[in-house]
């Protein structure tokens, strides 16, 4: 951006409303953003600051009258000086106190959503840090009624949770003229600061009404910081501040501008919303939205309540974006369709990998799995639909090679070229040619098997026929011949059904990999996100630590007691939450693995079944009057089927014998005698809860 836009403004009926163009600009910023945002009464040089952090002379309006010049909240969007990979958002606010607006509800409603929006809260004042200046800060002491950390219990107070998510909080005292002497002795602008917001002894209403918003400025900002700028030049030129020349301001008040600008670009972090979680500017802008909404509808904005409606947003976002990734790689693939299928389920497995963890970098809060598995699913759905589509591709490569290679033969077929004596071994030749040549050229296609059995089934066709009309063949010689056939037809069958079935295991195979590569992903994930919230939880100890030894150095021991109360409850809190989490996470993952594991074997299952139905169940059997097996298709298709119907010269049901049988006193058992070195090697018929 090269100048500032407004984010919020107000509407002609005074509620609080986000300028669109804003958002769209918001909208483009996938990176990570600091947000600094300065508040303070009108008239006090906030713009100033805001312009010297965006390192421009000008930009953000400075006004030289009495009226307030910013309205609402603007916004400036520049790449952060220091930290690559990240964006400044500088908001400048609407001045509080204008009497003009004869709307104090409004005033607290920006302060409220500057500490929401922020990472760094930077507070404008004049003169000195006195009980005046504390008690213009009112706001503060209000935000317990305007913030909301959780949902459940709306009438809580949960403020004391306001630490973990609380920006750092700067104080900005311009034209200052007094001495930093505390008690006669020098100090610091931080000790000046905390000398300023030292607690009163007592208890009556006045000394409780001076310490409240002291108390609440220690007990809501995690960390705070001072900084004291002297006039920046003669009164008469403070009108034209944006356009003097560094030579025309004061030496002293460069060198705090200075300090601060690299305070600020140091020591200002990532905004984070609950449970750690990276904001970037497009998540800035839907926060904005939603915040500005709440409010006026006349509602309290409650963080963890702006946690799950963005998670809600965010993870719908992850799982397009994650399809997008995956379908722009498969879309390059297909160019180079038909491929091996051990290539295609290669670079699923990695375009697979990459769009999951292109989900895991933009989800936050999937704890149940939902939107992880929406994601897989439609990537399943996505897969079938490309290995359809090379499938296609080969068999319509392979189709083409056949159709190539005996165009020969088909063109003798028309001509009538094998209808004459010797013409069956001819055409067998001929065929038996073509075979092999396909086989050469077609070996590493996927459809190749299944297109040759299609293609040997057509020909058996023309075969049977030339065969018939062979005359140099006997009758029997022509019987043996159209076994021959049928036995070879089988064993394509056979080679089909193999094929199918190494297909899928291969495909099976990839889908255990991919299953493996996608739990380690999400254990990296939930273990980042335990790791933000352990952070989380110890920055907000560590400032209550600091604050009840402050306590009990300056001797409030009642303040520290109830204090040490706030941090055991705090505490308790933030294991049973830690532990709960865990055990949620853990319980969610062994779900998502056990689903995705099921899913795989309904897919292989169904993809069994889809290669047995292949195959008939059951066969009938032709043998001799001896019970002796005919010839090989028969033995084929005793390994093969899994129910075997067995028939000779004369059948009767329920076991009783033939009439040859009963002449020669042999049992129905003793004439299937020959075949019974074949029966080991039937398979069982299938039961039926195992498909």
């Amino acid at each position: 951006m090269d100048k500032p836009i407004c984010l919020i403004d107000t509407e002609s009926d005074g509620k609080l409303c986000v300028q669109q163009s804003a958002l769209q600009i918001l909208q483009q910023i996938q990176q990570p953003v600091v947000v600094v945002a300065v508040v303070g009464l009108y008239r006090t040089g906030k713009s100033y600051l805001m312009n010297r952090l965006a390192e421009k002379q000008t930009g953000f309006a400075l006004g030289s009258t009495v009226e307030s010049k910013t309205k609402g909240i603007w916004m400036w969007c520049v790449p952060h000086p220091t930290k690559a990979g990240t964006t400044l958002v500088l908001l400048d606010t609407e001045g509080l106190g204008d009497v003009n607006k004869g709307d104090s509800k409004h005033d607290t409603n920006i302060f409220c959503l500057a500490v929401l929006l922020s990472s760094t809260l930077v507070y404008n004042s004049r003169g000195t840090i006195d009980n005046r200046a504390v008690e213009e800060l009112q706001y503060i002491t209000e935000l317990t009624e305007c913030i909301k950390v959780k949902s459940s219990d709306e009438d809580a107070d949960d403020s004391s949770e306001f630490v973990k998510f609380f920006p750092s909080f700067i104080w900005a005292v311009r034209d200052f003229t007094l001495e930093l002497k505390i008690d006669g002795k020098d100090a610091t602008v931080n000790e000046y600061l905390e000398f300023a917001l030292k607690l009163k002894h007592g208890t009556s209403r006045n000394v409780m009404e001076y310490n409240f918003p002291r108390e609440c400025i220690k007990k809501f900002f995690p960390s705070r910081m001072c900084f004291i700028f002297p006039f920046p030049t003669a009164p008469e030129k403070l009108s034209g501040l944006d356009s003097l020349n560094p030579a025309d301001l004061s030496f002293e008040f460069l060198k705090v501008t200075d300090n601060f600008c690299k305070f600020v670009f140091h020591d200002s972090n990532v905004k984070k919303l609950k449970d750690g979680i990276t904001v970037t500017g497009r998540v800035l802008g839907q926060l904005a939205k939603m915040y500005v909404d709440t409010i006026s509808s006349g509602a309290v904005p409650c963080l963890e309540n702006a946690v799950i409606a963005m998670s809600m947003i965010e993870n719908e976002s992850a799982v397009k974006e994650g399809l997008e990734v995956y379908q722009s790689g498969m879309e390059k693939l297909k160019d180079s369709f038909p491929m091996e299928l051990k290539e295609v389920s290669s670079e699923h497995q990695c375009l697979r990998s990459t769009a999951t963890q292109t989900f895991m970098n933009r989800s936050f809060g999937d704890t149940d799995g939902k939107y992880l598995k929406s994601l897989e699913e439609n990537i399943n759905k996505l897969f079938d639909g490309y290995l359809c589509q090379n499938g296609q591709a080969s068999k319509r490569r392979c189709e083409d090679l056949l159709s190539s290679l005996s165009a020969p033969i088909t063109k003798k077929l028309k001509q009538g070229f094998y209808a004459k004596s010797g013409g069956y071994d001819l055409f067998c030749k001929y065929l038996e040619d073509i075979v092999k040549k396909y086989n050469s050229q077609a070996n590493k296609e996927v459809k190749a098997v299944e297109v040759l059995e299609e293609f040997l089934k057509q020909k058996s066709v023309d075969s049977e026929a030339i065969l018939q009309a062979d005359k140099k063949l006997t009758d029997k010689e022509k019987k043996i011949m159209k076994e021959k056939e049928k036995a070879a037809l089988l064993e394509q069958e056979v080679k089909a059904k193999e094929e199918k079935q190494r297909q899928l295991e291969e495909k099976m195979e990839a889908e255990r990999q991919s299953n493996e590569e996608r739990m380690r992903q999400m254990k990296e994930k939930m273990d980042e996100e335990m790791k933000l919230q352990r952070e989380e939880a110890e920055r907000a100890m560590d400032s209550k630590l600091r604050e009840q030894a402050d306590l009990l150095e300056k001797g409030f021991k009642e303040k520290t007691d109830r204090m040490s109360q706030e941090i055991e409850e705090f505490k308790r809190r933030n294991v049973e939450a830690n532990r709960a989490r865990e055990f949620a996470e853990m319980l969610a993952a062994k779900r998502r693995h056990e689903e995705s594991m099921a899913m795989m074997m309904q897919r292989q299952q169904r993809e069994q079944m889809m290669a047995i139905s292949f195959f008939p169940t059951t066969t009938v059997f032709a043998t001799d009057e001896k019970g002796k097996l005919l010839n090989l298709f028969t033995l084929f298709c005793l390994c093969l089927s899994s129910i075997c119907l067995f028939h000779c010269h004369v059948f009767e049901s329920g076991g009783a014998t033939c009439e040859n049988q009963k002449k020669s006193g042999k049992t129905w058992d003793d004439t299937w005698e020959p075949a019974s070195e074949f029966l080991h090697v039937m398979p069982k018929s299938p039961d039926p809860n195992q498909l």
